[in-house]
This record gives C-alpha cells, sequence and structure tokens, in this order.
C-alpha cells in the first residue's frame, strides 16, 4: 500500500508530462490544474494508506 505514495511523486517529478498550455480547463492552463488536481488525489491517497496501516496494527 506504501508504494501508492510514489504515484503522486512520479506524477509530479515527470515534468514533459505536463509542462504545456493545453488543453485548458476553465481558463486554466494544463500545467496549473494538473498540480492542483494532484492536491485532492493525493490527500486520497495518504488516507487510504494510513487507513490500511491502522488495520495491520
Amino acid at each position: 500500500m506504501r508504494l501508492l505514495l510514489l504515484l503522486p511523486f512520479i506524477g509530479l517529478l515527470i515534468v514533459p508530462l505536463f509542462n504545456s498550455e493545453t488543453p485548458e480547463f476553465a481558463g486554466f492552463p494544463f500545467f496549473y490544474w494538473y498540480m492542483f488536481a494532484w492536491v485532492p488525489v493525493t490527500s486520497i491517497l495518504i488516507w487510504l494508506v494510513n487507513r490500511n496501516r491502522k488495520a495491520e496494527d
């Protein structure tokens, strides 16, 4: 489960994946909404890993 925490790290580390202005969402270039999209995704992943860790204890 802890390997799930590597997803945001990798998703935000590989800059050529999101270094563009298109497609736009609500007037925001892709770069910005891609970064903002990772905030709730990362929070959910941390919650899932933490919940699973408490269940193992």
